[in-house]
């Protein structure tokens, strides 16, 4: 069977995870992440690095929106990774070390990939991966 013609159109990643209070994750993604708010606000917001979308929060209960009601009614993120890559991992696992993130995996060599990654998990729970091909020395 010949393959189908390949498309020509852009497709970007745009997540949006529910979470319990915008704000104070909002401030954990961007500490975290180094990235800003282009949004803001108690009900929805939008991540940015370097004016591009990396992630999008929304509040619970909010609207009838589906998979956005009942915060209780399934375990929050199961079977989802927020997968973030960085140029700066150094300044990212400060950032979580600061925080005092609950570690999935601490920094480390993925043996795969061979790049850096750490797992945590954010204020909701949400596992977050950040990865890099590399890091800075450390003195």
């Amino acid at each position: 069977m010949p393959s189908k013609p390949r498309r020509t159109g852009h497709v970007r990643s745009q997540p949006l995870i529910a979470v319990r209070d915008v704000e104070a994750s909002s401030r954990w993604y961007q500490k975290v992440l180094g990235c800003e708010s282009g949004h803001g606000g108690p009900e929805y917001e939008m991540l940015l690095n370097n004016g591009e979308l990396v992630l999008q929060l929304h509040a619970w209960d909010l609207d009838e929106h589906a998979n956005l009601m009942g915060p209780d009614s399934a375990p929050r993120g199961h079977g989802v990774l927020l997968w973030f890559e960085t140029t700066d991992f150094d300044a990212c696992e400060e950032a979580a070390r600061a925080l005092k993130v609950e570690w999935v995996e601490e920094p480390h060599v993925n043996p795969n990939s061979r790049r850096w990654e750490f797992w945590a998990k954010d204020p909701d729970g949400y596992v977050v991966v950040v990865a890099a091909e590399s890091r800075a020395k450390r003195a």
